[in-house]
């Protein structure tokens, strides 16, 4: 008899630490969380010794925006599918780093890859003019948007990438396939839902990057980080 209400006992109290364990994040708090993976993912870019983040510091102070994706995915079999949440940020007028917004990166490849690769990528885009495409047109990078596309991975020299005008270049830290891949056929797509957590407002991409209209504190970490650079 004791034996089961000790039981019971036990079950009870567990029973709140299971709902806390299996409570979902809210948007607010994946929101966060993101953002210290993007400040993570930018200071490993910044410190790796692989040649192509030497290219990557290089051109970092020439550009006017910022795409930063911590741990895209890509895998499948046959149909692979690449995805993953990242921040895009605008140096103002004083050449400072503004507020971030909030997107996500899709794009799909027919290949042969079997199992799941995960890899980081930072885009550098060169020009207002090019940032303006890609927040109001969510069409694919290169050929939707008419924008040149650089990529510089692992199996790509830099040197063959970085002398063609790029609008964009994207750089990636993976393996294999995953960072070798073109990202011209990748659409960023806004979070609004990130957002709007974030900022308590509905303000779009253009209002928080180029407009300058958001704040929260919360970002202050990641814009010293890049404007330290």
């Amino acid at each position: 008899m004791i034996s089961r209400i000790l039981a019971i006992a036990v079950l009870v109290l567990s029973l709140p630490l299971a709902a806390c364990a299996t409570k979902p994040m809210t948007d607010q708090e994946r929101a966060h969380q993101l953002l210290q993976a993007s400040q993570l993912t930018f200071q490993k870019f910044k410190a790796s010794k692989d040649n192509p983040m030497v290219e990557f510091r290089k051109l970092l102070p020439k550009a006017q925006g910022i795409v930063i994706l911590p741990g895209v995915v890509k895998g499948g079999f046959v149909l692979a599918a690449e995805g993953g949440s990242g921040v895009m940020l605008a140096k103002d007028a004083s050449g400072r780093w503004g507020y971030p917004a909030f997107y996500f990166m899709a794009s799909g490849s027919i290949g042969l890859q079997i199992g799941a690769q995960v890899g980081d990528v930072v885009m550098l885009v060169f020009s207002h003019d090019a940032l303006k495409a890609i927040i109001e047109n969510q069409g694919k990078l290169g050929a939707d948007l008419d924008l040149v596309v650089g990529t510089v991975g692992a199996g790509v020299e830099a040197s063959t990438t970085t002398n063609v005008g790029a609008d964009v270049m994207a750089f990636t830290l993976g393996s294999g396939l995953f960072a070798g891949g073109s990202l011209e056929a990748a659409a960023l797509i806004k979070r609004n839902d990130f957002n709007q957590a974030f900022y308590g407002e509905a303000l779009t991409p253009m209002e928080i990057v180029m407009d300058g209209r958001a704040q929260n504190p919360a970002a202050d970490q990641l814009r010293a980080t890049l404007d330290a650079n």
